[in-house]
C-alpha cells in the first residue's frame, strides 16, 4: 500500500524510550505511530532510546500501521546520530521537528538516503515556507505542531482555533498542492472527549487526513471522525451508479438527491470508497 493510499485517521505519539508503551502500541487500533525520540524522551535517555526503539521495530508486530520515527533536530547534539540510527530502523519514514525550509530536509536526506521524510510544521517561518517544504522530493507527510505554533504566536487557546487557522490553511494548501499526507495537531485535554470530537470534525471539514494523538483514549474518536460516514458511503455509491447510467444514456451529468453530479463529484465518490477499503484492510488485522 503506498503512503497516500494508507489511512491516517489516528496518528499516535509513543515515547521511543518506554518498552511498555512500545509493546502496548502493537495492539492499538491506530493507523500510524510516531515513535518519538524528541519531546517525549528526557535528555538523559535520548541515546539509549535509539537502541530501545530500534529493537522494538526490529521485533515487529506493528502490522499495517505506518511507522514514523521523530528524531531530534539536526541543530541539537542528538539529531545527526538519531538520523543515522533511524535510517537503519525498520520504519516507513523519518519525521524532522521544526522544519522551516527545504534546506533542512536536504541536510536530513544526506544522512537518511532514500527514506521518506515527514516534516513537523510548528513555527511561523514554517507556515510561510510551507509551499516550498511540501514540494521537497523526499517529503511524504506533514504534521501540524500546534502547541509549538501557539507558543510562537503567543496566541490563546480557543475552541474554534481562530489563531491557528492561517497556519493550518497555509500548510493544507501546500500539502494538497503536492499530494502530500497532512495530519492535524494534538488535542491536549485527553479526557475531554467532546472537545476532541469538535476539533476532529473541524480538522476533517478543513481537509486533514487525520489527527495526531497523545493518548490511546483519543483513538476511537479520531478514527470515527476521519472515516467516511455511512451516509457519505451510501451517497458515493449512488452518485457513481447514477453517473454511469447517465453516461450510458449519452448524458454528461446526473442528478442525485436533487443535486447535479459531474465528473469531479464522481472522482470524490471513488476516493471515499477507496478510503473505506483501505480502512477495512488495516482494521482486518
Amino acid at each position: 500500500m503506498d503512503m497516500r493510499a494508507r489511512p491516517y485517521r489516528s496518528v499516535l505519539y509513543i515515547p521511543g524510550s518506554k518498552d511498555r508503551a512500545l509493546e502496548k502500541a502493537r495492539g492499538l487500533p491506530v493507523d500510524a505511530i510516531i515513535f518519538d525520540l524528541e519531546d517525549a524522551v528526557a535528555p538523559g535517555e535520548k541515546i539509549t532510546a535509539r537502541d530501545t526503539l530500534g529493537a522494538a521495530l526490529q521485533q515487529g508486530g506493528y502490522g499495517k500501521r505506518t511507522r514514523i520515527v521523530r528524531i531530534n533536530g539536526l541543530d541539537t547534539e542528538w539529531g545527526a546520530e538519531d538520523a543515522r540510527a533511524a535510517a537503519a530502523m525498520d520504519c516507513d519514514a523519518i519525521l524532522l521537528p521544526k522544519v522551516e525550509s527545504p534546506a533542512q530536509l536536504d541536510a536530513l536526506a544526506e544522512i537518511t538516503g532514500d527514506m521518506p521524510l515527514w516534516a513537523m510544521m510548528e513555527t511561523p517561518m514554517g507556515m510561510l515556507n510551507a509551499a516550498a517544504i511540501a514540494a521537497h522530493p523526499k517529503l511524504a507527510g506533514m504534521v501540524m505542531g500546534t502547541n509549538d505554533l501557539a507558543k510562537e504566536l503567543q496566541s490563546r487557546f480557543r475552541p474554534d482555533r481562530l489563531p491557528m487557522l492561517t497556519g493550518l490553511g497555509l500548510c493544507l494548501l501546500a500539502a494538497k498542492a503536492h499530494g502530500t499526507v497532512i495530519v492535524d495537531g494534538v488535542y491536549n485535554a485527553f479526557k475531554d472527549t467532546d472537545g476532541l470530537q469538535a476539533e476532529c470534525e473541524q480538522g476533517r471539514d478543513m481537509g486533514f487526513d487525520g489527527k495526531t494523538l497523545i493518548h490511546p483514549a483519543q483513538v476511537d474518536t479520531a478514527n470515527a471522525a476521519f472515516a467516511p460516514s455511512e451516509a457519505e458511503i451510501d451517497l458515493a455509491r449512488r452518485q457513481i451508479d447514477a453517473f454511469e447510467q447517465a453516461e450510458a444514456d449519452g448524458q454528461g451529468v446526473a442528478v442525485v438527491d436533487g443535486k447535479i453530479v459531474e465528473n469531479l463529484h464522481v472522482a470524490t465518490a471513488r476516493e471515499i470508497l477507496a478510503k473505506m477499503e483501505a480502512i477495512a484492510a488495516i482494521s482486518a488485522e
